[in-house]
C-alpha cells in the first residue's frame, strides 16, 4: 500500500505516544518529534509503501530515545489480558460448529491490541471490556469459505503474525488450523527486533508458540510490516513453499500488498481510513479478506 497524506497525522500521532512511553522528559521527547517530522520531510514520497516510510520514521525515534523497546511494558499486559481471556475464547471454540472460523474471529478480534493510533485500544485491559460486543459483532467482511477451501488443499502456510496480546489468539488458531487440516505444515513468522507492540521471537517463546507450529522463524530486522530485502533464506524458502500466506494486522496488509504473493488471506481490523480505502472495505470491522 502506498503512502497516503492522512498517514502522516496518524504516524506522528503514533510517534508521540512512543516518546511518552520512552521518557519523561519533554526535551528528549521534544527531539525524538523533531527527527520524526524531519524523516517525513525528507522521505515522504507517494510512490512509497507506508510501511517503509514508517519504519524509517520509527527507527530514529528508537535512536533518538536510546530505547531499543519502548513498549516493552504494553506487550508484557498485552500478554497477560489475552491470556486471561483464553477461557472464554476456548468456550466460544468448544461451543462452535465451526471451531475454526471461531478462533479466526477472537484472533482478529486480538488485533485491537495495538497502541498510539485511532481504532485501537488505549490500554490492553479495554479489549476485556469490548470482547463480547466484538464477537457479537462477528465479521463485517467474510470470505471465510474461500480461505477455508484454500486451507482444505493446503499441505504448506506460512503465518505473519503482529501484535503481542493477538499472538496468543494466533496461538489458538495455529491449534485450530492444524485440528481442521492435519497435514498442515506452518511456518510461524515474528518480527526480528522489537518494533511497536508487535511480538519477537522471545514473545513467542513466552507463549510456547512453537507448541502448536511446525516452525517459528523472524523478519529478520527492524521493521513495520515486513522488509522483504532482510528476510532470512528460511523465510524466503518457506513463501517460495507456501501455498497458502495468512498475514494478521494492517502493517503485513501494507508490506504485502506491493508484492506478487498469492494467495494471501489478510485478517484484520480495519482500524484506518487509509487501509479501509485500499481495501474497499468499511473501517472499524473485522476482515477475512482473500486475495488469490
Amino acid at each position: 500500500m502506498k503512502i497516503r497524506p492522512e498517514c502522516v497525522p496518524c504516524l506522528l500521532k503514533r510517534v508521540i505516544f512512543e516518546t511518552e512511553l520512552g521518557t519523561h522528559d519533554k526535551k528528549h521527547q521534544a527531539k525524538a518529534l523533531r527527527q520524526a517530522c524531519k524523516t517525513l520531510a525528507e522521505d515522504y514520497d507517494p510512490k512509497e509503501c507506508s510501511a517503509t516510510l514508517a519504519t524509517r520514521v520509527h527507527k530514529r525515534v528508537y535512536q533518538t530515545l536510546q530505547d531499543n523497546d519502548p513498549y516493552a511494558p504494553l506487550k508484557q499486559t498485552s500478554n497477560l489480558v489475552a491470556t486471561s481471556l483464553v477461557p472464554k475464547v476456548e468456550r466460544l471454540i468448544h461451543a462452535s460448529t465451526d471451531p475454526l472460523r471461531t478462533s479466526m474471529i477472537c484472533a482478529i478480534i486480538g488485533n485491537m491490541m495495538d497502541y498510539g493510533i485511532d481504532g485501537s485500544n488505549a490500554h490492553p485491559r479495554i479489549l476485556e471490556e469490548v470482547f463480547d460486543t466484538l464477537y457479537a459483532e462477528g465479521l463485517g467482511y467474510d470470505e471465510y469459505p474461500r480461505l477455508r477451501e484454500r486451507i482444505n488443499h493446503a499441505t504448506r502456510l506460512v503465518l505473519f503474525t503482529d501484535n503481542c496480546g493477538e499472538i496468543v489468539f494466533d496461538k489458538i488458531m495455529c491449534r485450530e488450523l492444524k485440528s481442521y487440516n492435519t497435514r498442515l505444515h506452518i511456518t510461524a513468522v515474528v518480527k526480528g527486533k522489537p518494533v511497536l507492540s508487535d511480538a519477537t521471537m522471545k514473545d513467542a517463546k513466552a507463549i510456547r508458540l512453537q507448541a502448536v507450529v511446525d516452525q517459528v522463524d523472524t523478519t529478520g530486522c527492524f521493521a513495520v510490516g515486513v522488509d522483504f530485502s532482510h528476510l532470512p533464506t528460511t523465510v524466503k524458502t518457506a513463501l517460495k513453499q507456501a501455498d497458502l500466506i495468512i498475514c494478521k494486522g494492517m502493517a503485513n496488509y501494507e508490506s504485502f500488498s506491493e508484492t506478487p504473493y498469492k494467495p494471501v488471506a489478510y485478517l484484520l481490523r480495519t482500524k484506518c481510513n487509509a487501509i479501509a480505502v485500499s481495501m474497499k472495505l468499511p473501517r472499524n470491522t473485522s476482515v477475512i479478506k482473500v486475495y488469490e
